[in-house]
């Protein structure tokens, strides 16, 4: 993979080094190589995939939890333990349905001015479109543009994209109630 696909990690790893999230939870973790290298960063740390083997990857701390399922799955634990989420990074299904329903689900969780990253949502070409790659990921992003009334979002336009959330009501976090 060429450093210029992962141009993502450097950039989320200086916010998180920025940011010091509590709670830090990135749906589809792969192989852990971005999840691994947030643990200086976050006081908890949850990964969540559908693939059994991702969290063989994960590094086994008190700090850090790996959920085996679906990310619907994961919300509705959520629904009976509720997490108060300061970083979400949404990286697993990169269709716009399933993109749709993970900001959705997880929405009601992140704390106010807390940040929802999502992945893959400006591919450079036709081709990166291909499921396994960026999907249709972009299309959420066009979708929720239209329903900033919580929230407020921008996408860096660089292959593959990725879209910054800031959840707010206020445009100052100390405005906030």
């Amino acid at each position: 993979m060429s450093l210029l696909f992962n141009w993502h990690h450097g950039f989320i790893l200086e916010l998180a080094r920025i940011v010091q999230p509590k709670v830090y939870v990135e749906l589809g973790i792969y192989t852990c190589q971005l999840f691994n290298s947030m643990i200086p960063y976050a006081e908890q740390l949850v990964g969540v995939d559908i693939d059994s083997g991702a969290g063989s990857h994960m590094q086994d701390l008190p700090k850090t939890r790996f959920f085996h399922g679906t990310t619907q799955q994961f919300a509705e634990e959520l629904q009976k333990q509720p997490l108060a989420i300061d970083l979400l990074f949404i990286d697993a299904d990169h269709s716009k349905e399933a993109v749709l329903e993970d900001f959705r689900s997880f929405f009601p969780y992140v704390v106010p001015h807390g940040l929802i990253l999502l992945h893959d949502t400006h591919p450079g070409s036709t081709g990166r479109m291909d499921p396994r790659l960026c999907g249709t990921a972009y299309q959420a992003i066009e979708e929720l543009a239209r329903e900033t009334d919580a929230f407020e979002m921008m996408t860096i336009p660089v292959d593959p994209g990725l879209t910054l959330c800031r959840k707010r009501k206020q445009q100052l976090s100390w405005h906030e109630s």
